[in-house]
């Protein structure tokens, strides 16, 4: 068990805390790790709780929007302190009724909050705030953000993350505010970042 404070700022650029636990996967329960996503880049969220009211909209929505993960060779893994059986009841459930309906990637359980606790994610020990950690295909932390409770997240924000780390992961160049895959980029250096401002 982890009794050191973990924050989760401070996991960004180090090797990302591994997990194994239980999870729905397309409708069944199955165990995953992070290890099962060797070489490619994930995106692990998570919620407060299954049943409730902004978490199924940020579900769904990550679900909805998979295939631009899938375009980046990223994985999204969703997680909380439910139990498998909770997710899969959850997921059983239709959307017009409070429901996911059918998931398009992981959701894991960390009933033991070992997981949540581990990202530094785990709120007065008792549920997970909005954490969202984009790893990479190394599985270093490059991003990580905390959303309180009453507040959804951006899906599309994140896979502009996922695209911008790994952009400046194959080329070298960093991105300004705002970019977004073919717009200017720039060299991190006093000199040849003179190149994009003065194109502004």
């Amino acid at each position: 068990m982890t009794t050191e404070t973990v924050y989760p700022t401070s996991l960004v650029g180090k090797e990302a805390p591994e997990f194994k636990g239980q999870a729905v996967v397309n409708g069944e329960i199955k165990e995953i790790a992070l290890s099962d996503f060797k070489g490619k880049w994930k995106v692990l969220f998570f919620y407060p709780l299954d049943f409730t009211f902004v978490c199924p909209t940020e579900i769904t929505a990550f679900s909805d929007k998979i295939q631009m993960f899938k375009d980046l060779n990223c994985e999204v893994i969703g997680c909380s302190v439910d139990s498998e059986f909770s997710h899969l009841a959850w997921t059983q459930q239709p959307r017009n009724k409070g429901g996911l309906g059918e998931i398009a990637y992981p959701l894991l359980s960390d009933l033991t909050k070992e997981v949540a606790r581990s990202y530094g994610v785990l709120m007065d020990d008792a549920v997970a705030f909005r954490g969202t950690f984009v790893i990479d295909d190394n599985n270093v932390v490059q991003h990580c953000s905390i959303n309180n409770l009453s507040v959804g997240r951006n899906v599309e924000e994140i896979a502009r993350l996922v695209d911008g780390y790994q952009y400046t992961a194959k080329h070298g160049e960093v991105c300004p505010a705002g970019w977004n895959n073919g717009a200017d980029t720039m060299k991190p250096d006093p000199t040849g970042s003179q190149e994009y401002f003065n194109k502004l």
